[in-house]
């Protein structure tokens, strides 16, 4: 039981979206309503409110790394190994893409994915961050920053901590990560694709934003 425990919380954490809870909080529409109706920091910011975002970037990121550094202090004392501190990040991640709080329709989990990162090794979040800030300052591209780095996050997970099962869940964050972000692929492949800065404030239903 403990083990699907370990799972059952984590999944729970990960399906609190911090969008919506900020855009409460701040008075803001419901993200779900506008822009590329993705409850996330990049279409909360949308409204123009910077801090709003900022609160749901990191929101959405602390819970990914406290779930797992929560699976990593109560495994040991469980008798548990570490695969189940990677599954737990896992399950973080999979609740925030699809929450059970908002009828399992999440964001695309860009900010929770870091906190995972993070939480498992500090050097392979850095890297994968480090990955996402170069590829948005050259290409003033969001979406295509974060498949980027998603692309290159389970390369750098076997270089920092080896072929194990940390490694293995980072790949299925990565290939998750990437297909939540289908859409974006198919605006970049036709030029489509907005660049940072150039959307305008959340206007309804019909805002033209596609991240």
């Amino acid at each position: 039981m403990a083990p699907i425990a370990i799972g059952l919380l984590a999944y729970l954490i990960g399906s609190v979206s911090f969008a919506v809870v900020t855009s409460r909080a701040f008075g803001l529409p419901d993200p779900r309503t506008y822009g590329s109706r993705n409850p996330g920091a990049t279409n909360v910011l949308r409204t123009g409110k910077k801090l709003a975002a900022a609160l749901t970037l990191l929101g959405d990121a602390a819970k990914g790394g406290v779930a797992v550094a929560l699976a990593a202090a109560v495994a040991p004392r469980l008798g548990l190994g570490e695969e189940w501190v990677a599954a737990a990040g896992l399950s973080v991640f999979i609740g925030h893409l699809y929450p059970v709080f908002l009828r399992f329709r999440g964001g695309k989990g860009v900010a929770t994915a870091l906190g995972v990162l993070l939480a498992l090794d500090s050097w392979l979040g850095a890297s994968v961050l480090g990955t996402w800030i170069a590829v948005a300052l050259i290409g003033r591209i969001s979406s295509l920053a974060a498949i980027s780095a998603a692309a290159l996050a389970p390369v750098y997970s076997v270089y920092f901590l080896g072929t194990g099962w940390a490694t293995l869940a980072v790949l299925v964050m990565a290939l998750l990560l990437i297909w939540r972000h289908r859409a974006n692929i198919r605006n970049l492949l036709t030029g489509q694709e907005a660049r940072i800065g150039a959307g305008g404030k959340a206007a309804g239903p019909a805002g033209s934003a596609r991240q």
